[in-house]
């Protein structure tokens, strides 16, 4: 190699390694797809080296492309940061942050709280992923993730946002229809709505598991939206934090007094991106929210603490 390889170019190997094909690497850097081609045909010549296995289901790194792909995140970064140095960006921050985060909290949490946010800073754009899973940030699908199982390895910021509780919830118009739920054990005569069980993005969703019976489960959804969805129309009980039944009045807590299942949502970034101005922003923005905001996760102090093995009642 006689030549360094051009910035612009890695820009495209880059984006390509995240999308994984010629048609989503385009979008996202606004040019036709011969061109991500050409660019990516041009790095592999100047390095002398194959980076992509190419296939109908898209672009896999090959070995040499996973070695070069942390050098040019490195680059990205450096990149990023001197743009934003240079343009004396301190207090208005700029540019696109992309955040991953589950539907509904998603939907009633965070969407709410960007507005204001977003008018504060008006060179900011967010693109907020509503994801059946959770965000990929290896591969910098989002640049910061809400997520209920934290990375162990990699060079990632992890911080608590938010311990919350999941309470059962019944329509008034179920409960009036089904025999009355006075304890524990009045539960299991009852109909259930959960997530598909073989498609839980974590181990950590299986809520059910904890009522220390096999629930009677006649929906299940792979969104806690649909859940609540149904549950508000009287299909059955469902396991919910406050937040996400806020919208729907005719749902009421069931023996919200004596039993709840508690988890915890985590923010993680990776060390490189939390660095910039932009992702700083929206992180501080979630933990602030989320302290100020405690009702949305717990209906009040009084419930016993739950034990992840063993049910604990009054």
């Amino acid at each position: 190699m006689t030549t360094l390889p051009e910035w612009t170019d890695l820009r495209f190997f880059l984006e390509l390694a995240r999308s994984g094909t010629l048609s989503g690497t385009s979008r996202r850097l606004s040019v036709e797809h011969t061109t991500v081609a050409r660019r990516i045909d041009r790095l592999e010549q100047q390095l002398g080296t194959t980076l992509f296995d190419r296939s109908r289901e898209g672009y896999q790194l090959t070995e040499m492309g996973l070695s070069l792909l942390p050098h040019a995140e490195a680059m990205e970064s450096a990149a990023l940061a001197a743009t934003e140095q240079l343009a004396g960006i301190q207090v208005s921050a700029r540019g696109l942050v992309r955040l991953g985060a589950p539907e509904i909290f998603g939907t009633q949490v965070v969407a709410p709280m960007l507005v204001a946010l977003l008018r504060e800073h008006p060179d900011l754009n967010i693109d907020l992923l509503l994801l059946p899973r959770f965000a990929n940030l290896a591969n910098r699908e989002a640049d910061i993730g809400v997520m209920l199982d934290p990375p162990s390895t990699g060079r990632y910021m992890v911080a608590k946002l938010a311990t919350f509780r999941l309470y059962l919830y019944g329509s008034k118009e179920y409960l009036a229809r089904h025999p009355p739920i006075r304890e524990h054990a009045d539960i299991a005569h009852h109909e259930f709505v959960d997530y598909v069980q073989d498609r839980l993005a974590s181990s950590e969703l299986n809520f059910f598991e904890e009522l220390g019976f096999t629930p009677r489960r006649r929906l299940c959804c792979t969104g806690m939206m649909a859940q609540c969805e149904a549950a508000a129309m009287g299909l059955g009980l469902v396991l919910a934090p406050p937040y996400a039944v806020r919208n729907h009045h005719n749902l009421v807590p069931v023996l919200e007094d004596r039993f709840h299942a508690e988890r915890s949502f985590w923010l993680v970034a990776p060390v490189d991106l939390y660095r910039l101005q932009r992702v700083r922003v929206v992180w501080n923005l979630l933990r602030e929210y989320s302290e100020r905001n405690s009702p949305l996760f717990k209906n009040d102090d009084k419930l016993i603490e739950f034990s992840r093995t063993k049910t604990s009642f009054e």
